[in-house]
């Protein structure tokens, strides 16, 4: 008996969940047909695959050599699978993209936007996820972009250059230091109270590494953990905040304070997996994403 592509799902399953029981569950089918479908696995190919003697069920060396192999062949096939399902002219398809909180504001609602007003028929799925998740779920296959900034990359992850993003100190309309047009030492923020990003956000650590660079330790005030709410706090209060110049510009009653030195600016990318199918909806929305900053601008892409 050669085995099939049902015996690798099983397999995976129980791996995945260390448990029959709660594996059977997943895949709606009866414990008793999970073990036996098991057995016969490891029968067709001749050795064993779990070790089900402890508490809990688990991989042999040769099970997780051999799962490593059946999750790839698990991803080809669903990469073979959209690859036949990928209609050039764009007119259905689905397309899997993630970006990292901080781009949610001002870059994928816009871009997502202008992309299904293109091409109405694709469905597009979007995730907002922290940039090692982001490229975790690429390489796995369950993404097919992501948006997110330069960097280390993990080994087979393929970035695309999109647009360097600029970073500035915002106020609202009752903070000292609206309407200021000339430079603030970087130093006269020490025992500042600000409201900035929490510290799961990449742009809060760019922030602190700035900050700390200068040796300056303002006072945090308020921690966000979304950019929504946090412009409205600035707003509304004495409270200065950092945030991306593109934010800004949607936000008429916040006022750009120049900072000396600036922030240092930062290049925005699209990921991709190196190795991976790329569909044609996958393809257009590169294209539309490399050309957004001339959108941006009020400038039409080529």
């Amino acid at each position: 008996m050669q085995p099939e592509l049902r015996h690798l799902r099983y397999l995976l399953a129980v791996a995945e969940h260390a448990n029959f029981t709660r594996a059977a569950e997943e895949l709606r089918i009866a414990q008793p047909t999970l073990s036996q479908q098991i057995k016969q696995l490891e029968k067709a190919i001749g050795v064993r695959l779990l070790d089900r003697t402890g508490r809990t069920v688990r991989l042999t060396d040769a099970g997780e050599t051999y799962a490593r192999y059946a999750r790839r062949a698990l991803r080809d096939l669903a990469a073979g699978e959209r690859a036949v399902l990928d209609v050039r002219d764009l007119s259905r398809g689905h397309l899997r993209i993630a970006a990292t909180p901080t781009f949610t504001a001002y870059l994928t609602g816009p871009l997502v936007a202008a992309f299904h007003t293109r091409h109405p028929g694709i469905t597009v799925e979007v995730r907002e996820l922290p940039q090692d998740r982001i490229e975790a779920e690429l390489l796995a296959d369950r993404l097919d972009l992501g948006i997110a900034f330069d960097g280390v990359h993990l080994p087979g992850i393929e970035p695309t250059a999109l647009f360097t993003e600029t970073l500035g100190l915002v106020v609202g309309p009752s903070h000292p230091y609206a309407g200021r047009e000339e430079p603030l030492p970087v130093d006269e923020l020490t025992d500042r109270p600000l409201a900035l990003l929490s510290e799961d956000f990449a742009t809060r650590r760019h922030i602190d590494a700035y900050l700390a660079e200068h040796r300056v330790r303002p006072r945090i005030a308020v921690e966000a953990n979304s950019l929504g709410a946090l412009t409205e706090i600035v707003r509304s209060t004495a409270l200065a905040t950092v945030l991306p110049d593109a934010v800004i510009r949607d936000h008429p009653r916040l006022t750009p304070v120049p900072l000396s030195p600036a922030l240092p600016s930062r290049g925005v990318s699209l990921l991709a997996r190196a190795s991976g199918y790329r569909s044609a909806a996958a393809h257009a929305f590169t294209e539309m994403a490399v050309g957004w900053e001339e959108t941006a601008r009020g400038q039409p892409i080529g």
